[in-house]
């Protein structure tokens, strides 16, 4: 099953008919290179509306302020007696090094974990070390088995899959709960926020934690055993959750969230400098988003973010479309990436073309863990009671 996206853009930046009518929303900047969006008779999409919905729904400021409250309390109460009281993944991103701040300010102790796996900018290093000395965190860096790594990236470009972040967000979820259950800590600290990055439609990412679908994609096209990995499937989550009683907080929902004021906060007190762009702490990252995404799926992730900052009101819709105008990144700078990328997984020039330009493929034509997921729930709703009942005998 091919990859469906109606518009793409040409190496000239040309939107390519594919027999639909191009349409950009009147309120957002998504348009019809997302196959499931929708317009009304204003030319407002649906992604307008769901957030006004979204919206309506949320909590008032008290009960948010309440359910801040209870949810430091519980992490501190998890933590007494021990060197830490939750996990933290910092990327040294905007939202992950803020959340390391919020923590700081809140009086939590967080373990801050770094994931190396072999893609980090110099700038996201010097970042991560001006944060944690600026905090007075301990860190501790989970470095990749680079060789299982890289045949995992390897085998999801010959896949020609959608989604080749899978990976990465897969293996850091796992890193974080296993060191989580080693040292004991029950919970981990999410940079999660509707703030920045509500908008994104199903039809441009994958899910991160469907593990019978890397597995089905590695076993086809990789080339060495994993045995090093901190995989996460539904069962490891449902150990982690169900046996160790780790849970995970998404502070920056329960805070105010503002993108331009941290950026301006992080920079002040700790000398953190940015990126120029959403997740391009990673030389992968930069090139998947600012490169292979355009050229290969049609899909400028931009929209989804600068969209996520119109509907949060950090940004004028003007503001958006100016940056739109501009290339994702350097366009010099994407051709240096394209050749150090091609390099380090191990694909000659001539390799890299071409699974570049061959045909796309959904996920789901490799395999996938529905089933498991069916039969998860399954027992849930069959044995939940009961499991219920024995845990308050427990106390």
């Amino acid at each position: 099953m091919a990859v469906a996206g109606s518009w793409r853009q040409d190496d000239a930046g040309n939107l390519k008919d594919g027999g639909g009518v191009f349409q950009v929303c009147t309120r957002t900047v998504m348009d019809t290179t997302d196959p499931d969006i929708t317009f009304d008779d204003a030319g407002v999409s649906n992604y307008w509306h769901e957030y006004q919905a979204f919206k309506a729904a949320l909590p008032t400021r008290e009960a948010r302020d309440a359910t801040l409250a209870t949810t430091l309390e519980a992490i501190k109460r998890s933590g007494r007696g021990k060197r830490y009281d939750c996990v933290l993944g910092l990327s040294g991103g905007v939202d992950s090094s803020y959340l390391a701040y919020v923590a700081k300010q809140h009086g939590l102790r967080p373990l801050v974990m770094h994931f190396d796996n072999g893609w980090n900018s110099e700038l996201a290093v010097s970042n991560i070390e001006k944060l944690v000395s600026g905090l007075g965190y301990d860190l501790e860096t989970f470095v990749m088995d680079w060789e299982e790594f890289r045949d995992v990236q390897r085998a999801y470009f010959k896949a020609s899959v959608l989604d080749l972040e899978v990976p990465t967000d897969h293996m850091i979820m796992g890193a974080l709960y296993r060191i989580a259950a080693r040292k004991g800590i029950k919970y981990v600290l999410s940079g999660t926020n509707s703030a920045t990055e509500w908008l994104l439609p199903k039809a441009w990412y994958y899910r991160k934690l469907d593990l019978v679908n890397l597995k089905a994609i590695h076993k086809r096209f990789g080339d060495r055993p994993l045995r090093k990995l901190p995989s996460l499937g539904l069962w490891q989550q449902v150990y982690f959750d169900r046996v160790r009683r780790i849970s995970s907080a998404a502070l920056l929902e329960l805070v105010d969230y503002d993108k331009s004021a941290a950026t301006r906060l992080l920079a002040t007190d700790f000398g953190w400098r940015d990126y120029g762009g959403k997740h391009h702490e990673s030389v992968f990252t930069r090139f998947y988003q600012g490169y292979i995404l355009p050229k290969k799926f049609g899909i400028d992730k931009r929209k989804a973010h600068l969209s996520s900052l119109i509907l949060s009101g950090q940004i004028t819709r003007e503001q958006a479309l100016a940056e739109l105008q501009q290339p994702p990144y350097d366009e010099r700078l994407q051709e240096q990436d394209k050749q150090y990328v091609a390099k380090k997984l191990g694909f000659s020039g001539p390799e890299f073309e071409a699974v570049l330009t061959q045909p796309n493929h959904a996920h789901e034509d490799y395999g996938t863990d529905l089933d498991q997921r069916r039969l998860y729930f399954k027992a849930l709703k069959t044995f939940g009671g009961p499991v219920r009942w024995l845990r308050s005998l427990r106390g």
